[in-house]
């Protein structure tokens, strides 16, 4: 077999891999870098438009990002972090849109009110003290809250119609929250790279085989899905951005530091709405809190959402056990995830957990009729014959040993990165594709410290001007950098 050799090798055909292929390339041209997508089309799998919320996860609606803890006070740390990492993406559109990487904004992010709505007297009890937290510092100083009903009719009229005026409802908002269609963004970004000579795109093919050389370069045999053909390339660095796939690729790499890691699947489905005369009655992404029992990724939200520039409402998802780490993977990859150095994790995450499987399997089996009537909580008036049900993406939440040796399950992401810089995965789920630009950030600080130092830093200061310095800390520097990436991707309404 021909053995093709190239400096980076871009595992998954999503915005993770497309993100850091970008970063790359900009701070050293001459990189050779090749992309690998199993399917045949790029952003087909958890970056498609159809397969993810589309929310610019910013901690502004997402209600799950400050729980309360065991003295009933609100934590805001995660909504801080996960706040500063999107301006940071934020920063980086900005950039590739002027550098004309990206098209006009409105191809990709459009701005679209955050809001979070809750109704009951220990809820609204609840968003208010989130509200007074999250308020008094200056990432979230512009957000709004209103007990009034008027003023809620305002934000989100198609959700308060037919309420009654003795309900206990509250809502926070933000006007310049966002929509992102990470498909298109996803597809833009691959298209600019595929403009230079060093770049190489490979669909329809997947990874078969990794193995590490002595000289620290892998050989990873790729083989091709159409013809059954195999190829090899010699790269020096590998990156695993293959989202649900990336875990099973992780342990063929066979690096100790992918031991004891698991997976535990779980679908999404949405309904969805594409009736003009509804769709033109909500402009927001509404949010809610959790049902008991729920996992994190499964906070009930109405959104409006603008995919391959058609506007539709979507309500969900919908959570459901699955096997499979991929929308288009076997069955069987649950089972062929178990590892002896993952056995025990995984099955205490199996004993501990038997609330949220079946939680997640009656998610499944529910009706039509069923899930119409959750909607209703969030849009009284709504017409089961306008809305139809639409399978969304694949997340592959995090198992791994915990303190004790035993097993934890986690909602975040995480990256897993060889001792000697030459392979990194992505594993979880969220805020995901939202926090891209930090993450991959994250992934060149950990595998490229070298060149860091050769003038990498100075690159990425220049396209992401708060790279360095941090903006839950810096008031002014986030204040200038919001005012400028909100003009140029024009969220401001």
């Amino acid at each position: 077999m021909a053995t093709n050799t190239v400096d980076v090798l871009l595992v998954g055909g999503g915005v993770m891999s497309a993100t850091l292929g970008t970063l790359l390339s900009k701070l050293n041209p001459s990189l050779r870098l090749t992309m690998v997508e199993r399917l045949d089309h790029v952003a087909h799998e958890s970056t498609d438009g159809w397969n993810n919320a589309g929310t610019g996860h910013a901690g502004y609606c997402e209600l799950n990002y400050t729980p309360q803890n065991a003295a009933g006070e609100v934590e805001i740390n995660r909504a801080l972090a996960i706040n500063a990492n999107f301006e940071v993406s934020l920063q980086l559109w900005t950039a590739l849109t002027a550098s004309g990487d990206l098209p006009a904004p409105q191809n990709f992010i459009n701005p679209t009110p955050h809001i979070s709505f809750v109704w009951g007297e220990s809820n609204v009890a609840f968003l208010r003290q989130r509200w007074k937290k999250l308020s008094a510092h200056h990432l979230f100083a512009d957000m709004e809250y209103s007990e009034d009903h008027d003023t809620l009719r305002e934000w989100m009229p198609l959700v308060m119609a037919g309420r009654g005026a003795d309900e206990k409802l509250a809502a926070t908002r933000i006007r310049y929250g966002s929509d992102v269609d990470f498909g298109s963004l996803t597809r833009h970004l691959v298209a600019s790279l595929q403009q230079r000579d060093q770049f190489e795109l490979l669909l329809s093919h997947e990874v078969s085989d990794l193995e590490q050389q002595r000289n620290g370069r892998w050989l990873v045999t790729l083989k091709d899905r159409r013809s059954g053909q195999s190829k090899v390339v010699n790269a020096g660095f590998v990156f695993l951005g293959a989202g649900g796939g990336a875990l099973p690729l992780l342990q063929k790499s066979g690096i100790p530091e992918s031991k004891g890691y698991g997976g535990f699947p779980v679908s999404g489905q949405w309904l969805v709405c594409e009736d003009e005369a509804t769709v033109k009655r909500h402009y927001a992404k509404v949010y809610g809190k959790a049902a008991i029992g729920a996992p994190p990724m499964s906070v009930p939200h109405l959104d409006t959402r603008i995919i391959n520039g058609k506007p539709a409402l979507l309500f969900g998802p919908y959570a459901g056990f699955t096997t499979r780490f991929l929308k288009a993977g076997s069955l069987l990859d649950l089972i062929k995830s178990v590892r002896l150095n993952n056995l025990l994790p995984m099955l205490a995450v199996a004993a501990t957990n038997m609330d949220l499987t079946k939680y997640l399997i009656g998610e499944v089996l529910q009706s039509h009729t069923q899930r119409v009537q959750s909607l209703r909580d969030y849009f009284p008036g709504a017409e089961a014959g306008k809305w139809r049900l639409a399978q969304a993406g694949q997340r592959v939440q995090i198992i791994k040993k915990d303190a004790r040796g035993r097993g934890k399950l986690e909602f975040g992401t995480e990256l897993v990165a060889a001792k000697d810089g030459t392979l990194a995965a992505l594993l979880g789920a969220s805020p995901g594709a939202s926090v891209a630009a930090q993450a991959m950030i994250e992934v060149i600080e950990r595998c490229c410290s070298a060149q860091l130092g050769e003038g990498w830093q100075a690159r990425l200061k220049e396209l992401v001007p708060s790279y360095g310095e941090s903006l839950v800390q810096n008031t002014e520097l986030l204040h200038g950098i919001r005012s400028n990436t909100l003009s140029a991707l024009g969220l401001r309404r």
